[in-house]
């Protein structure tokens, strides 16, 4: 099998200039590979994946490296040197082993090979070629891809409905907090005034940067919290990253609940996001990316985290936050205190309107409970599918296939001749011709 990493490159553009260059997250957690975020590069070197070849994600966080897909581009694309591009012998369908890989990587079986780094990890080529997969007859593969793209397209069919009424009920939300906090036509009830996040601030406290484990905290570990902690609209403690014992931590950077947080860097879609901490662990500390909102006495702090969650409001931290990047974007302390917003007259009121959205966020939370138990159904379903597709159980077997041990003996036999043989650089490959076209006779 040829193995082939890629090339790095620190000059990307979006315009569409020169060649696209696949990096880490455009293999989504399905397997599949994702343009949506393209980057272009200037590259003249013949470093290319093609029609048929596998993608491999070799560095990434920990939990993501192993993501696989099959390439399917008409036109050869460039790769980053966090991605390996392998190529199958004749015998081994190249989808049949991305699907396979991938599913390794969804099982968890690359995080017990790992090389662990300061903020990354790495799945060394040897490692991978060193991973034992199953090996059917070629027609056996093949069906059992087909069945699985069968059974998938049904599964994604359930997760696009799921994701729609998610999305309906995102709006809804919306809706709920800007009715209640928003004036109509910029009309103030009697005794509200119009102000900025900052008016209602006793003070921002700001977190600190650490060079952390590439693991969680154990419990008797200090943690720092990632992005992800407060990216959902709760606060999720496991989603930290453990600091080496030597290090000292401040305990005022100490995260303890009914703290709001709010993120200061985030993706596009997340910067600027608030969360009110629930129970929580201790020894977790706020990180860079994050600050902490002290709000006054005088200020109920769940009317002023729908506040801050409204979308006027999140509106304004993403129109206002820096960066070329959509991947992190940036907001200062400066951004958030001066967001404008309407602010009732009293506590007593600004609680009564707290508890109205939350009353009404209680009867949505009863449609949103069971389309998360169905997300989480598909990919059960998913795992069960792939499982049996690599134990033999999905599709059926043809005695008349040639049996694996001979394909197997073949592929020895060739990659001993290879060996043997003086070393030339191979010509390109021509490109296989996508489903359902056929090459023209010459």
């Amino acid at each position: 099998m040829e193995v082939q990493p890629g090339f790095a490159s620190g000059k990307h553009n979006r315009d569409g200039d020169g060649v696209v260059h696949l990096r880490p997250m455009n293999i989504t957690r399905s397997g599949v590979i994702d343009l949506s975020d393209a980057r272009y590069v200037n590259d003249e070197s013949d470093r290319r994946v093609e029609y048929g070849d596998v993608l491999f994600n070799n560095t990434n966080s920990p939990t993501l490296v192993g993501k696989t897909a099959w390439v399917n581009s008409l036109e050869p694309v460039a790769y980053s040197n966090h991605m390996t591009r392998l190529r199958t012998p004749e015998g081994l369908d190249g989808k049949f082993l991305a699907t396979q890989l991938h599913h390794l990587w969804a099982v968890g079986y690359f995080k017990t090979v790992l090389n662990n780094h300061v903020n990354q990890a790495s799945v060394a080529s040897k490692v991978l070629l060193d991973t034992e997969i199953v090996v059917p007859p070629l027609a056996e593969q093949r069906r059992i891809v087909t069945e699985i793209e069968q059974q998938i397209s049904h599964i994604e069919a359930g997760e696009d409905a799921v994701r729609e009424a998610c999305e309906r009920i995102t709006r809804l939300i919306q809706a709920i907090r800007a009715d209640a906090l928003w004036p109509r036509n910029s009309v103030l009830p009697t005794g509200w005034s119009w102000g900025t996040v900052g008016d209602v601030l006793e003070d921002i406290e700001a977190g600190k940067s650490f060079t952390c484990l590439p693991r969680p905290a154990d419990p008797d570990e200090w943690g720092i919290i990632k992005v992800s902690a407060m990216t959902w609209g709760e606060f999720r403690p496991e989603e930290n990253k453990a600091i080496p014992p030597e290090r000292e931590p401040n305990p005022d950077h100490e995260i303890h609940s009914g703290n709001i947080l709010i993120s200061r860097a985030n993706t596009v879609d997340y910067v600027g996001a608030p969360v009110l901490v629930g129970p929580t662990r201790g020894k977790l500390l706020l990180s860079d990316k994050s600050l902490r909102l002290i709000p006054k006495r005088t200020v109920d702090p769940n009317w002023l985290i729908h506040v801050l969650a409204s979308p006027p409001v999140r509106a304004q931290y993403s129109e206002a936050a820096t960066g070329t990047s959509d991947s992190m974007r940036n907001i200062s302390q400066k951004v958030v205190r001066q967001a404008r917003i309407p602010i009732p007259e009293s506590n007593t009121e600004q609680k009564e309107i707290a508890d109205m959205i939350n009353s009404r966020l209680e009867l949505v939370e009863e449609f949103r409970a069971p389309l998360m138990e169905q997300a989480s159904r598909a990919q059960d379903l998913r795992a069960t599918l792939l499982n049996a597709a690599f134990t033999g159980a999905l599709a059926p077997q043809d005695p008349a296939d040639e049996p694996a041990s001979v394909l197997l003996d073949r592929i020895r036999a060739g990659r001993m001749t290879a060996k043997r043989a003086p070393r030339k650089r191979a010509p390109r490959r021509p490109r296989p011709s996508p489903p359902g076209q056929e090459e023209l006779p010459q």
